[in-house]
């Protein structure tokens, strides 16, 4: 019986920075030794390969594509390769693979069929904003995307501080880049002002902007975060 191929989980950068300023050697081993992978955008894709391992050839390359609209049936499909004995490479547009990220799916296809799953450290945003939040690091939940309806999102915000409050646990969540100023406008109309809030964006990049501040505070230095990935954590 032919011995199946792995699936690496392959972390990128979380923005327009040396991978050899964050990533491990590790990294550029796997991609030195991988030709086919699953990624959400196969031009970026191609890229962070060749600003990886410049020598790699492009036209070896075998790429199968995960996003929004690729549909559930497909993805087993997409795992052939390490069945076939070759190993593969799944890789986020930022960051690291299943967290926050629709790779996931494929993790757990990987599972049922046998296939080793193996992990490559680097960058998570999440994790990294955790890290210097100084908030609860033993107990914090992730969130994702709040609604986008005024109301809901609201309502949104108060129920997480409660949760947040009443457990001390710590509550985080993401915002589309060109609407943080609108959620951080929310949070500081919405939450409480001895409620804490780290706001930390371009993580890993030399643009990083990390602080945690009670709301009250937070009035009186609001920063512009237009178009800059952010993580937002509260604890009340």
């Amino acid at each position: 019986m032919e011995e199946k191929g792995r699936l690496f989980l392959i972390p990128v950068t979380l923005g327009d920075i040396s991978p050899l300023e964050v990533l491990p050697l590790s990294v550029k081993k796997v991609v030195e030794m991988v030709d086919h992978y699953i990624v959400e955008n196969e031009k970026t894709a191609r890229r962070f390969i060749k600003s990886v391992y410049p020598s790699k050839s492009q036209p070896s390359l075998e790429f199968s594509t995960i996003n929004k609209f690729t549909e559930q049936s497909e993805l087993p499909a997409f795992l052939q390769p390490c069945l076939e004995g070759k190993n593969m490479g799944l890789m986020s547009e930022a960051g690291v693979p299943g967290i926050a990220d629709p790779g996931a799916d494929v993790i757990a296809i990987a599972h049922e069929k046998g296939i080793r799953v193996q992990p490559l450290v680097g960058p998570s945003s999440i994790l990294m904003a955790m890290m210097s939040s100084g908030l609860n690091g033993q107990n914090f939940a992730f969130n994702g995307y709040l609604p986008i309806d005024k109301q809901e999102r609201r309502k949104k915000i108060k129920d997480l501080e409660s949760i947040s409050t009443k457990y001390q646990q710590s509550q985080s969540f993401i915002e589309t880049p060109y609407r943080n100023n609108k959620m951080l406008e929310e949070l500081l109309l919405s939450l409480s002002g001895k409620t804490k809030l780290c706001v930390a964006c371009d993580i890993s990049l030399p643009t990083e902007f990390i602080k945690t501040l009670p709301i009250d505070l937070w009035k009186k230095q609001i920063p512009d975060l237009h178009k800059r990935p952010a993580i937002f954590i509260i604890q009340g």
